[in-house]
Protein backbone atom coordinates (compact mmCIF):
# COMPACT_ATOMS: atom_id res chain seq x y z
CA UNK A 1 0.00 0.00 0.00
CA UNK A 2 1.20 3.56 -0.94
CA UNK A 3 0.57 6.49 0.59
CA UNK A 4 1.08 10.25 -0.25
CA UNK A 5 0.83 12.35 2.69
CA UNK A 6 0.57 16.67 1.92
CA UNK A 7 1.33 18.96 3.66
CA UNK A 8 1.55 23.29 3.49
CA UNK A 9 -1.35 23.78 1.78
CA UNK A 10 -3.68 27.19 3.37
CA UNK A 11 -4.48 30.95 2.84
CA UNK A 12 -1.92 33.96 1.66
CA UNK A 13 -2.29 37.30 0.12
CA UNK A 14 -1.93 37.93 -4.04
CA UNK A 15 2.50 37.80 -3.93
CA UNK A 16 2.57 35.85 -1.12
CA UNK A 17 4.76 32.21 -1.32
CA UNK A 18 3.23 28.76 0.35
CA UNK A 19 5.74 25.38 0.00
CA UNK A 20 3.76 22.31 -0.19
CA UNK A 21 5.68 18.89 1.17
CA UNK A 22 4.24 15.14 0.30
CA UNK A 23 6.01 12.31 1.58
CA UNK A 24 5.71 9.04 0.20
CA UNK A 25 6.06 5.89 1.58
CA UNK A 26 4.89 2.16 0.74
CA UNK A 27 6.40 -1.24 0.06
CA UNK A 28 7.51 -0.59 -3.46
CA UNK A 29 11.01 -0.55 -5.34
CA UNK A 30 10.97 3.21 -6.41
CA UNK A 31 9.33 5.96 -6.56
CA UNK A 32 9.78 7.43 -10.08
CA UNK A 33 8.23 10.61 -11.17
CA UNK A 34 7.00 13.32 -8.74
CA UNK A 35 4.76 15.52 -9.22
CA UNK A 36 1.56 18.22 -8.60
CA UNK A 37 -1.33 18.83 -9.82
CA UNK A 38 -4.27 21.08 -8.93
CA UNK A 39 -8.07 21.70 -9.94
CA UNK A 40 -9.69 24.58 -9.33
CA UNK A 41 -12.85 25.28 -9.15
CA UNK A 42 -15.03 24.88 -12.51
CA UNK A 43 -12.12 23.74 -13.92
CA UNK A 44 -10.03 20.65 -14.93
CA UNK A 45 -7.25 19.23 -13.39
CA UNK A 46 -4.00 19.96 -14.34
CA UNK A 47 -0.55 19.17 -14.18
CA UNK A 48 1.71 22.20 -12.46
CA UNK A 49 5.16 20.58 -12.16
CA UNK A 50 6.27 17.29 -12.24
CA UNK A 51 10.12 16.31 -11.63
CA UNK A 52 11.81 12.55 -12.58
CA UNK A 53 13.83 10.69 -10.43
CA UNK A 54 16.55 12.07 -12.67
CA UNK A 55 15.52 15.58 -11.76
CA UNK A 56 14.36 16.49 -14.91
CA UNK A 57 11.37 18.72 -14.45
CA UNK A 58 8.50 20.34 -16.27
CA UNK A 59 5.97 23.17 -15.54
CA UNK A 60 2.80 24.56 -16.83
CA UNK A 61 3.52 27.85 -18.49
CA UNK A 62 1.38 29.88 -15.76
CA UNK A 63 3.78 28.89 -13.19
CA UNK A 64 7.48 29.37 -14.94
CA UNK A 65 9.12 31.66 -12.83
CA UNK A 66 6.98 31.61 -9.99
CA UNK A 67 7.16 28.10 -8.76
CA UNK A 68 9.63 25.18 -8.15
CA UNK A 69 9.67 21.69 -7.66
CA UNK A 70 11.90 19.67 -5.85
CA UNK A 71 12.23 16.54 -4.04
CA UNK A 72 14.29 14.50 -1.65
CA UNK A 73 15.25 10.99 -3.30
CA UNK A 74 16.23 9.83 0.28
CA UNK A 75 13.24 10.87 1.58
CA UNK A 76 10.73 9.78 -1.35
CA UNK A 77 9.32 13.81 -0.09
CA UNK A 78 8.59 16.08 -3.24
CA UNK A 79 8.04 19.72 -2.26
CA UNK A 80 6.60 22.79 -4.67
CA UNK A 81 7.54 25.89 -3.41
CA UNK A 82 5.28 28.62 -4.97
CA UNK A 83 6.55 32.24 -4.93
CA UNK A 84 4.23 34.95 -5.88
CA UNK A 85 1.36 33.83 -5.55
CA UNK A 86 -1.74 34.98 -7.98
CA UNK A 87 -5.85 34.31 -7.04
CA UNK A 88 -5.69 32.17 -10.02
CA UNK A 89 -3.35 30.39 -8.14
CA UNK A 90 -6.73 28.70 -6.00
CA UNK A 91 -7.24 25.41 -6.14
CA UNK A 92 -7.03 22.26 -4.64
CA UNK A 93 -3.06 20.68 -4.66
CA UNK A 94 -2.95 16.97 -5.35
CA UNK A 95 0.92 15.26 -5.16
CA UNK A 96 1.05 12.23 -7.59
CA UNK A 97 3.71 9.86 -7.44
CA UNK A 98 4.50 7.00 -10.10
CA UNK A 99 5.97 3.72 -8.22
CA UNK A 100 7.38 1.08 -9.23
CA UNK A 101 6.57 -2.00 -7.41
CA UNK A 102 8.92 -5.50 -7.15
CA UNK A 103 7.31 -6.90 -9.66
CA UNK A 104 8.09 -3.99 -12.01
CA UNK A 105 4.57 -2.92 -12.51
CA UNK A 106 4.25 1.09 -12.47
CA UNK A 107 1.31 2.47 -11.02
CA UNK A 108 -0.01 6.23 -10.25
CA UNK A 109 -0.82 7.07 -6.69
CA UNK A 110 -2.31 10.36 -4.60
CA UNK A 111 -2.52 12.33 -2.48
CA UNK A 112 -6.07 13.31 -0.72
CA UNK A 113 -5.25 17.17 -2.03
CA UNK A 114 -4.60 20.43 0.36
CA UNK A 115 -6.42 23.31 -0.24
CA UNK A 116 -4.24 26.77 -1.53
CA UNK A 117 -6.24 30.01 -1.51
CA UNK A 118 -4.67 33.13 -2.96
CA UNK A 119 -6.65 36.73 -1.67
CA UNK A 120 -6.73 39.85 -3.55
Amino acid sequence: QVQLVESGGGLVQAGGSLRLSCAASGSIFSFNAMGWYRRAPGKQRELVARMTSGGRTNYVDSVKGRFTISRDNAKNTVYLQMNSLKPEDTAVYYCNAAALDYSLNVANYWGQGTQVTVSS
